[in-house]
This record gives C-alpha cells, structure tokens and sequence, in this order.
C-alpha cells in the first residue's frame, strides 16, 4: 500500500498546492476542506499521516487530531497561523508529532512529513504477535506492571490492559527501553526520534515526558522509572529483574 496522507484544510488554494506538491513527490494524497469531510473518508480510507490546519470552521483541527487518534494509528502533523504558542503546545499534549506554522514553504511541509513518518510504521510493517515459534526473537520489554513490545509497537498494563500511548509517546518510551540507566539529554532524545535540536524541541520531549509519567508512574511527581537528572536530561531506571 502506498503512503496515503490526509491534508484537511479550509483555503482551497493551500489545500490543492499541498496535494499537488506532495503527490509529485511520490505521496497519495486525500485533500478534505474540513474535519466533517475527514470523518467520513476515515470510514473508508486508511491513512499513515494526518495534516490538519488547526483554525478551521466548525469542528478544528485539535478536537478533529483527538479523534482520529481514537481510531487508528497514524502521524499527526498540526498547521497552526502565526505560531501561536498556545496551539502548539496543546497540540503536543494532545499527541501531535509535528506542528508547522503558517504560512509555510512547502519545502519544509515536506521535510517534516518525512521525519514524521520515519518514525511512524505502516499498519503492515507491525507484526503480529501469533504466540508460536519466533515470537520470542520480538523485543519484549518489562518495568514493573507494564511489558512494551517493541516490534509490536504496545504497551500493555496489569491484567493485559493496553496503555494508551500517541505515536510520539511511544517513541520516547522506546529511547529510553532501549538506553535504560543511561544519561539521556534533551538533545540525544530530540536526535533519536528525530526532532531538530531546538528550543521548541526541548519543549516537545519535556511534555512527552510529562504525559509518559502520567500514564506509567505511580506517582508522577515522584516518578520510580522516568527520572529528571537536573541540568542534565532524563534517565530510565530499569533494575534487571524489571521491577
């Protein structure tokens, strides 16, 4: 299947220029004018990444990014005017990958929808987990209640439950499974799931980390795993018993 983006944006001229400059470089691209139009397409269409203009008439685009989050995986990438701070950081709570501001070039639309997508898997690139011979070569991780696979792409809780994580979230939580006990600084963090290193980014990976602690600590003010090295960065604690 080939890589299907969703551009939902309500200025006709921006919508088809988008379409048309993502389609040329190699994306299937479904343009939709707004977020009634987008819930119905995900009826019938599958899509691995999500451009949604936030300012839109009727439903916006946070509410519109909420739901399809509820509905299947895929990468969100929120276009908010004049880079209003508030946007941007209540779409990167709500589980954005990326934000761009508007107007922008759509050089940089594309380099983002790249890097996006590096980090976000195709549905079919996940395998299944089928409990026969093999299934142990996935890398399956355990802390505490919780077991992370990796492959999979899951977090499951006491009782089998699934954690309910955005792509981003899983992203850092993979970093820091995979460097457990180590020094990790906002920058190696930014660098491994690919962020630029910048104020902005430094931003990002804190509120990632803020919502992870919500979702896998006891106590997320005194977090037991996901722990603040002051001045430094963050480092995992993972015993070797997983507990």
């Amino acid at each position: 299947m080939p890589t299907r983006i969703a551009i939902v944006e309500d200025e006709p001229d921006l919508r088809d220029a988008v379409a048309e400059y993502l389609g040329a470089n190699g994306y299937e691209v479904i343009a939709a004018e707004n977020a009634d139009v987008m819930r119905g397409l995900v009826r019938t269409e599958s899509f691995h990444l999500a451009i949604l203009d936030i300012a839109m008439p009727g439903e916006d685009g946070l509410s519109l990014g909420r739901w399809l989050r509820q509905q299947a995986p895929m990468g969100i990438i929120y276009a908010t005017a004049a880079g209003s701070p508030i946007d941007r950081i209540v779409g990167l709570e709500l589980g954005a990958d990326d934000y761009i501001v508007k107007p922008y070039e759509l050089r940089e639309l594309l380099a983002r929808v790249r890097s996006v997508l590096r980090r976000v898997p195709k549905t079919s690139e996940a395998p299944a987990a089928t409990g026969k011979p093999g299934e142990a070569e996935r890398r399956i991780i355990s802390f505490g209640d919780f077991r992370a696979d990796l492959d999979g792409r899951m977090v499951t809780g006491r009782g089998g439950s699934i954690l309910d994580l955005a792509k981003s979230e899983f992203d850092v939580l993979e970093v820091f499974l995979t460097r457990s006990n180590r020094l990790l600084s906002r920058a190696t963090i930014s660098d491994a799931i690919g962020f630029d290193e910048d104020p902005e980014s430094s931003r990002a990976v804190d509120i990632r980390i803020m919502r992870l602690r919500k979702k896998i600590e006891e106590d997320p003010s005194n977090p037991k795993f996901l722990r603040t090295v002051r001045g430094e960065g963050y480092i995992f604690s993972l015993p070797e018993d997983g507990r």
